[in-house]
């Protein structure tokens, strides 16, 4: 191995395995011609987590392990990291004026989910078959290009072709609102202004969509009531964020480490 590249990770006289940062690889990204980058990237991300072990070790923290889903417990590992951050990190609740003060700089941010009245044409395909995923695109560039000539007949030809059961109404799914519909044909539906269709086919794990936006019902501004916890659960996890980077630089600056590099990329 290139020591260069993928120098020995030591820790306040504590050597990491190459293993470890190995391992940690598949989280970070870097360009293919560059290894360096990724593996310097689980380096730095393996090193703070040694030092938050570290620490948590020399303060004798001693923490229950918590279940975080169905039959799966933390480790003991990250039972001990969350358990130095809850000690070291105390962070207040913010206070009523900070809140509303947050809310006054732009109320419309917080508004009521939207609702979208869609239609639309499907041809069907299974997207991971890729001949077949490529068939029913052709299918659906060339029925794009007949709603783009003829709108107005666009209930017609979903009437016709699609392959969804709202052919029966004219390809029309109704109002729709966050969440009713899978993630990838929900971000077309934020980006459609109303009459508009589709220029190209959007694929989704059903298959290919032209979509119509029939009519867009962007929701109301929420009073300040009825945002105040959300807005003060979100300052809160910001200031907790804050207060970690903070307690994080503090250890990275007081410890001996080689082979981690904590400049910015």
């Amino acid at each position: 191995m290139n020591s260069a590249l993928f120098p020995d990770l030591i820790v306040n006289g504590e050597i990491v395995p190459h293993t470890l940062i190995a391992a940690e690889t598949q989280n970070h990204e870097g360009p293919a011609d560059k290894p360096g980058i990724a593996w310097r990237k689980a380096a730095n991300a393996v090193a703070i987590r040694t030092l938050l072990l570290q620490e948590a070790k020399a303060r004798k923290l001693t923490v229950e392990q918590q279940e975080v889903g169905p039959g799966r417990f933390e480790t003991n590992e990250e039972a001990l990291i969350r358990g130095l951050l809850d000690t070291a990190i105390d962070v207040k609740a913010p206070h009523s004026n900070a809140i509303f003060a947050e809310w006054e700089k732009d109320p419309a941010r917080f508004r009521a989910p939207p609702l979208w009245e869609v239609s639309h044409i499907l041809c069907a395909c299974d997207p991971h078959d890729d001949e077949a995923r490529q068939k029913a695109k052709h299918r659906a560039e060339a029925l794009t290009e007949l709603t783009i000539k003829d709108p107005k007949g666009f209930s017609a030809i979903a009437s016709q072709e699609s392959d969804c059961g709202s052919k029966a109404s004219g390809g029309a799914l109704g109002q729709l609102g966050p969440g009713d519909t899978v993630p990838e044909f929900e971000a077309i539906l934020h980006q459609l202004e109303e009459g508009t269709i589709t220029q190209t086919p959007i694929l989704t794990r059903h298959g290919w969509h032209i979509v119509r936006m029939d009519a867009v019902a962007l929701g109301e501004t929420l009073p300040f009531e009825a945002v105040k916890q959300k807005i003060s659960d979100a300052m809160e996890k910001a200031a907790w964020a804050n207060h970690a980077r903070v307690f994080v630089d503090h250890l990275v600056a007081s410890a001996d480490i080689t082979g981690a590099d904590f400049r910015p990329i």
